[in-house]
């Protein structure tokens, strides 16, 4: 399950960090839109990026989101990416995503291969608020 306030974080317009392993072990991070469920921190990607192809190889994964307004508050979710959200689903939450961030839906023009969400389950979560966020 993900925390109160983390999930809060995430569901907000706040941008995160996912961080992959490469396959000589070193991190690769970039900065995402980031989204949550109940259960699972979201990552909306595509199939051919590289950030996909890192995980798909080694599911171990962080992301850190802060706090649009106050980068020193932010939050930290470890976990592995236990299952890949594909077709129409991703396609629709890529929409989503970018309803949340940029107020419009996600042009087609931009997608290049087969859109996909990463369902990652926590295993660590850490906050660093100074003060509690609703959702």
């Amino acid at each position: 399950m993900i925390q109160p306030n983390i999930a809060a974080l995430l569901k907000g317009p706040n941008f995160g960090t996912l961080t992959t392993l490469l396959e000589d072990g070193s991190p690769m991070s970039q900065v995402m839109w980031v989204d949550c469920d109940d259960e699972h921190v979201l990552i909306n990607t595509e199939r051919h990026r590289k950030k996909y192809k890192n995980v798909m190889r080694d599911p171990r994964v962080s992301v850190t989101v802060w706090l649009r307004d106050d980068p020193y508050e932010y939050v930290e979710v470890r976990g592995r990416v236990v299952d890949v959200i594909k077709g129409d689903e991703a396609r629709s939450h890529i929409d989503t995503l970018s309803l949340k961030y940029d107020g419009v839906p996600y042009p087609s023009g931009r997608i290049k291969t087969e859109r996909v969400v990463l369902k990652i389950a926590p295993v660590r979560q850490r906050e660093f608020l100074r003060q509690p966020h609703s959702e």
